[in-house]
């Protein structure tokens, strides 16, 4: 078993996130986790042929969680994509052993396929986009389960910055610029996620949406009305 702390996101140091690994743990005890924890938002299983972490995050991972998601959110208003957010919804395959629950999770390219329904994850195509919010030094590395699952890009914010992973070749590679949301930059994520840190909600909220608004005019279609 193993127990982790935190790294502060923000320069202050906070309490120790609840994080454990244990080892050696069937398939059928997971899911019998999984059942004994529907309908609860904490804590986070992530499963990969025996090892099991659980997480229960702290105040920083999910505030960093939810700028994140705002992110998303906002600019693709702002940018006309059509989406439909799954946030921690549980992705497991018996066949593969393997089950996890992002931080948050987004469908873009596949949200067609999947509005209005009921997601089936051993049929259906998994999220386009999964956020993974990382302030610990020992969490299991969950790369390999978004492998599997074949999620075609990964978000992961570690030590202050946001990393886009894009899955090429049976690997993700680091890139620096979104699928999901062409144009978005790593720089750009992580700069905006600093700036949630010196504003206000409201006006850091506008900040983005004026920010969104300026790349579109630069990028997007010039007949855009709302523009």
């Amino acid at each position: 078993m193993v127990a982790t702390e935190t790294r502060a996101i923000t320069g202050v140091q906070t309490l120790p996130e609840r994080r454990v690994v244990l080892h050696d743990v069937s398939w059928e005890t997971y899911e019998q986790l999984l059942a004994d924890q529907a309908g609860k938002r904490v804590p986070h299983l992530n499963y990969i042929e025996g090892a099991l972490e659980i997480v229960s995050p702290t105040q920083e991972h999910e505030q960093a969680n939810v700028v994140l998601a705002w992110i998303v959110e906002i600019l693709a208003e702002e940018w006309s994509i059509d989406f439909s957010s799954v946030a921690s919804m549980t992705f497991k395959r018996a066949a593969l052993k393997r089950g996890f629950e992002a931080d948050s999770s987004y469908y873009f390219q596949n949200e067609a396929r999947v509005r209005h329904k009921k997601i089936d994850p051993d049929v259906d195509p998994p999220p386009d986009l999964v956020i993974e919010i990382d302030v610990t030094d020992d969490s299991m590395n969950k790369l390999p389960l978004y492998v599997a699952f074949r999620v075609p890009e990964v978000w992961r914010f570690v030590d202050g910055r946001v990393e886009i992973r894009i899955f090429r070749n049976g690997s993700y590679v680091n890139v620096g610029e979104s699928l999901a949301l062409p144009v978005l930059t790593s720089d750009d994520l992580t700069r905006l996620v600093a700036e949630a840190q010196t504003r206000t909600v409201l006006a850091w909220r506008r900040h983005v949406r004026d920010w969104a608004r300026s790349r579109r005019r630069a990028t997007g279609p010039a007949s855009d009305p709302s523009l």
